[in-house]
């Protein structure tokens, strides 16, 4: 299933039927100023490309989604180099940069990539980020990625980004498949009622799994008043991914990274035998990689708590610890902040599939124009597993029986209890987390509720990693936050204490696969009295 050629370097073939094809090769070979072919004769490129035909000539669904799970694995870890495509022709003979460049606007150089670029290249692997506190976590500020959307060059137009964990991925996309299905369900029941009484507009509450994204008034010909709306598109599909929540899957989540982080391009959104980057190599990133990719990223285990590992011997607490954390739950539900951050939602299908066969999700072609069928991307034929049984990582053994700590918990009809403390819908911040840039129209100052689970092993803390503590965090919230977070600093000293200790347990938890035997051995080594992992074995490794 995997391939480890390189990819292509440019000058070379195009096909005539893209028609960007010869332009933008013509382009890469005048922009690229390092000797790939001597650089080729004494390395090696470093990915082990996975193959779309080959994923598909797996017949039994298990087999199938384990081997694209691990193929993903491999290239999440990948330190690519210059024979691979990594990076980008920046400008001023730079690979990587930290601080956009709209002001390179040469042959190839930053501002003239295709597709249109933000930030980066700013570096050779997804781990750089996504590393703490280890592989697939989160980012420390050092790492955040800086963006120019608008293209300005003017750093009073550069936003931040901090890196976000990516724990339980899958489940995010799911809930946020089903909220959509059924909001769409409920638009669509108004529109009949509005053709059946002659076309005068019917309201209706737009309500999913116990989160309102007000309301709309729909008309039979489809001409709705959304004025009412909530939180959420006009599209009413929940992009549950990016701090704005304007990506509505792994695969376009993984596109976009790929792109404007690492420089990596996918021929989805380049076009085949494409360089739109200026670096010399076309072809960086296949159909395969971004479906091995989407699949690691939604299998990834859940975040787990303080007290799961307490019960199971991993993290040992004392009674106070349990105490303290208890009455910090209560204490957060009585000030309010559950009201967005929703301690738990139910998926009632818990299969996930790429691709995805729902409108919103799924997609009939590429950015770049292919069909996505006729290259493999089929819903009729898909990677599935299921979140409640099916994550390869964190099966661990206690008292001689193997538990299953990566997967959800299951419900009795068969559903997935998903723990996210979050709502996948959007509010309005207030003027203390507004940005100087509106980056997608929704609002300056507009975000998607930020999911906890996870929290205690992932400060720095908000989009942009200001907040070092949790209580700085929480005294950041205004706009439709501002009760809560008033009411926050109505607590005692002692309540409050007792809030941040219920914050803090939500964690980040998984066995590294060459530790397994020792951790299982030595358990309460796992983990630090944070819920952090130990890395000084690591460290000691390398």
């Amino acid at each position: 299933m995997k391939e480890t050629l390189p990819g292509n370097r440019i000058p070379g073939a195009v096909p005539a039927n893209i028609a960007m094809s010869v332009c933008l090769c013509m382009l890469s070979a005048a922009a690229s100023a390092v000797d790939l072919a001597a650089v080729d004769q004494v390395h090696d490129a470093q990915a082990e490309h996975c193959d779309q035909d080959e994923i598909l000539a797996i017949a039994d669904p298990l087999s199938r989604f384990a081997e694209t799970f691990e193929c993903g694995d491999e290239l999440f870890d990948t330190r690519f180099n210059a024979l691979d495509g990594v990076g980008a022709n920046v400008g001023d003979n730079l690979r990587f940069s930290r601080v956009p460049r709209a002001d390179k606007t040469g042959l190839g150089e930053w501002a003239s990539h295709v597709p249109r670029r933000v930030t980066g290249p700013n570096a050779e692997a997804c781990t750089v980020c996504h590393i703490d506190p280890f592989e697939d976590g989160s980012g420390l500020a050092g790492v955040n990625v800086v963006r120019d959307p608008l293209h300005a060059g003017s750093m009073g137009s550069f936003i931040q980004r901090n890196t976000p964990h990516l724990f339980g991925a899958g489940a995010l996309q799911r809930l946020a498949e089903e909220i959509s299905v059924e909001l769409q369900r409920q638009l669509e029941g108004a529109r009949e009622l509005s053709c059946a009484g002659g076309g005068a507009p019917v309201a209706v509450e737009l309500s999913a799994k116990g989160v309102s994204f007000g309301s709309i008034r729909s008309r039979c010909d489809g001409n709705h008043d959304i004025s009412a709306l909530s939180g959420i598109d006009p599209d009413l599909v929940v992009k549950p991914f990016q701090w704005k929540g304007n990506t509505s899957t792994l695969r376009r989540f993984n596109r976009d990274a790929s792109h404007n982080e690492l420089g990596m391009q996918a021929v989805e959104i380049t076009g085949d035998n494409i360089d739109g980057d200026g670096d010399g190599v076309a072809g960086e990133m296949t159909v395969g990689d971004q479906t091995a990719l989407a699949i690691y990223l939604a299998a990834q285990p859940r975040p787990v708590t303080k007290l799961e590992l307490n019960g199971l011997g991993i993290l040992p607490l004392t009674r106070a610890e349990i105490a303290s954390i208890r009455r910090g739950d209560m204490i957060f539900n009585q000030a309010g902040c559950a009201e967005c951050h929703r301690p738990v939602q139910t998926i009632d299908q818990p299969v996930f599939s790429e691709p995805s066969p729902l409108a919103g999700y799924g997609e009939t072609t590429f950015p770049a124009g292919q069909d996505s069928v006729a290259s493999g991307v089929d819903p009729a034929n898909p990677v599935s597993f299921d979140l409640t049984r099916d994550q390869p990582d964190n099966v661990i053994e206690v008292n001689g029986t193997a538990v299953h700590f990566g997967a959800f918990e299951r419900t009795r009809s068969g559903g997935a209890l998903v723990r996210l403390y979050g709502d996948l819908k959007r509010h309005e911040m207030g003027p203390a987390l507004a940005e100087n840039i509106d980056e997608t129209g929704v609002g300056a100052s507009t975000w998607m509720t930020k999911e906890l689970w996870g929290v205690g092993s992932t400060p720095p803390y908000l989009h942009d990693g200001r907040a070092t503590t949790l209580m700085e965090a929480i005294l950041e919230h205004g706009g439709e936050a501002q009760a809560a977070r008033d009411a926050v600093l109505d607590l005692t000293d002692g309540e409050r204490t007792d809030m941040i200790a219920f914050l803090d347990n939500p964690v980040l938890y998984k066995v590294i696969e060459e530790d397994a035997e020792a951790v299982n051995q030595f358990p309460h080594r796992k983990l630090d009295r944070d819920g952090r992992r130990d890395h000084s074995r690591e460290r000691d490794r390398r």
